[in-house]
């Protein structure tokens, strides 16, 4: 089969592409056809070792997937060849990745692509959908007629808090940086979509469009400003971390417990297998109504050096230019 690997860690130039022997399927894995597989910050982490990892050279890089079931080991008894799949979770932690023409992948990981969903939009939205179920339900409890504000709204994780948090009852507030990215947020059901580069500061902002504070403020940016965020959480309102693996901000003690604030911060690759099939059974329910994260590229596996690059100029440079996520298809 031909696969995206690398035989060391380093930059995007690490990668090769080329023939790899066909994965055999153990007892409880499944054999996906792979159709389309997501890019990930994490990914390029992984690739460049500053997430550390236990990794098996050649390591197939990649953690999202969605394609079609070609063979189940012995003990798989909810797959069967021809079904279509998606999942996520894999090319970390020891396990290869997905940026190939096959993939053998524990049935665990794995979870039914519902009708009229296509492989991109199931990719796409496999580990950033997950991520922000996580979150808003696992971790902030997140209740119907709570306000969200989300800091951030435009990139893949923010664009499914955004319409996960609607789709459980919410009232939506979020920031994003063009005229298109918030047109988009807006079309998601946001109440208010801010220009964070605009006048005025940014808690201002966000009082106007709530007054009373927010419940719950997501911040997927990398460098958080936890004096804006106290200044507009509600009481009892929680904050959300999901970035930012270097930032050392100030933090403004005193009004954060007064108000009897919550601060939590996960990566989803740590979540058991329970909590995100938990997660997943909601994720296809609306992806079958509608629930996409966006796509800002198409591109060959064979392109999967140049769109780490593409990837780590967006998210580790900031320069930007990726308003969506990055497909890579065999």
């Amino acid at each position: 089969m031909k696969a995206a690997f690398i035989e060391r860690t380093g930059g995007p130039e690490v990668i090769r592409f080329g023939e790899l022997p066909d994965p055999t399927p153990g007892p409880s894995e499944v054999l996906v056809r792979v159709r389309a597989c997501g890019l990930n910050p994490i990914d390029t982490y992984v690739r460049a070792g500053t997430v550390a990892m236990p990794l098996r050279f050649p390591q197939i890089v990649g953690c999202d997937l969605a394609g079609e079931v070609v063979a189940v080991g012995g003990a798989v008894d909810r797959f069967r060849p021809g079904d279509r799949v998606w999942g996520s979770n894999q090319g970390i932690l020891g396990r290869q990745g997905t940026f190939a023409e096959l993939a053998s992948v524990e049935d665990r990981w794995l979870y039914p692509t519902p009708a009229g969903v296509s492989d991109r939009v199931a990719a796409a939205s496999a580990l950033v959908g997950i991520t922000a179920h996580l979150g808003l339900v696992r971790d902030a409890g997140l209740r119907a007629g709570e306000t969200v504000f989300v800091d951030g709204g435009s990139g893949g994780v923010g664009s499914m808090v955004v319409q996960i948090a609607k789709r459980l009852g919410a009232r939506v507030i979020a920031t994003a940086g063009t005229p298109d990215r918030r047109e988009r947020l807006l079309g998601y059901g946001a109440e208010a979509v801010i220009d964070r580069a605009g006048a005025g500061d940014l808690a201002a902002r966000v009082l106007e469009a709530s007054p009373a504070g927010v419940d719950v403020y997501w911040e997927s940016l990398r460098e958080p400003d936890f004096d804006t965020a106290v200044r507009v959480m509600a009481e009892g309102g929680r904050m959300v971390l999901i970035a930012g693996r270097d930032a050392r901000p100030p933090f403004p003690v005193g009004p954060f417990y007064v108000k009897g604030c919550r601060l939590v911060g996960f990566v989803m690759f740590k979540a058991s297998w329970q909590e995100q099939a938990a997660a997943a059974a909601d994720l296809a329910r609306w992806m079958a109504t509608g629930l996409a994260a966006p796509i800002a590229a198409v591109m060959p596996l064979a392109a999967a050096a140049e769109a780490h690059a593409l990837q780590e100029r967006a998210t580790i440079a900031l320069a930007g230019g990726s308003c969506g996520k990055i497909v890579l298809e065999p």
